[in-house]
């Protein structure tokens, strides 16, 4: 492992645990770009779909892009039958997660009602004790506080050591700002902007789970 176990895991769930195909990506960021009159590329697709929150927002701000306007129509385009249908799993957290030792949480920033079908058409949702999505009212990563709420769920607070593990900077600064052990899981080519490369310090990095493992 990375030297040392812990008594509780929080896991991201999208591009940590599960992800989509890419014609999938591609396909959505299309029609909400054709809805809003606006050509995407594959590139800034990827960006949209990944990338850290503040190169996402450079780039819409580049490209005159609203960014409330896009995820509205983002929403109504990317249905919850659909996003199921296109998602798998991570063949290393299939090869991880259901061992992990002590309670398991996930703390996504992925919409419930995506979230259930996504966990339920994968036949995944036993594998955490606790499934927390961030909204307006839980606050957004790195706010510590859906961190928080899914540590008082797991009933862990106290317990010597936790983690949470993703593979955004936003991720780690949460368990940062949480006091939990952070582990960037970087799985894709994106870099996060100078800003956000600090939220990344003190991290443990691995380009997949079972790599803790290695």
């Amino acid at each position: 492992m990375t030297g040392r176990d812990y008594d509780f895991w929080l896991l991201d769930l999208d591009g940590t645990v599960v992800d989509v195909r890419q014609p999938y990506v591609h396909e959505v960021v299309e029609e909400v770009g054709d809805r809003l009159g606006v050509g995407f590329t594959d590139l800034e697709a990827n960006l949209i779909w990944y990338g850290p929150g503040r190169a996402r927002e450079a780039m819409f701000a580049r490209r005159d892009v609203d960014s409330e306007a896009f995820w509205g129509v983002f929403h109504e385009v990317d249905r919850p039958e659909n996003r199921a249908e296109a998602s798998y799993v991570y063949e290393d957290a299939a090869a991880t997660v259901p061992d992990l030792s002590g309670p398991v949480g996930v703390v996504t920033h992925c919409q419930e009602h995506l979230t259930g079908p996504v966990l339920e058409a994968l036949d995944i949702g036993d594998w955490f004790d606790t499934v927390v999505c961030c909204t307006h009212e839980t606050g957004w990563k790195p706010d510590p506080r859906p961190v928080e709420m899914a540590i008082a769920d797991l009933g862990v607070r106290g317990a010597r050591a936790g983690v949470m593990a993703g593979d955004g900077p936003r991720d780690v600064q949460a368990a940062h700002n949480a006091g939990l052990d952070g582990i960037h899981v970087a799985r894709h080519d994106n870099r996060a902007d100078a800003e956000e490369e600090p939220a990344l310090d003190g991290a443990t990095r691995v380009r997949t789970l079972t790599d803790l493992w290695g």
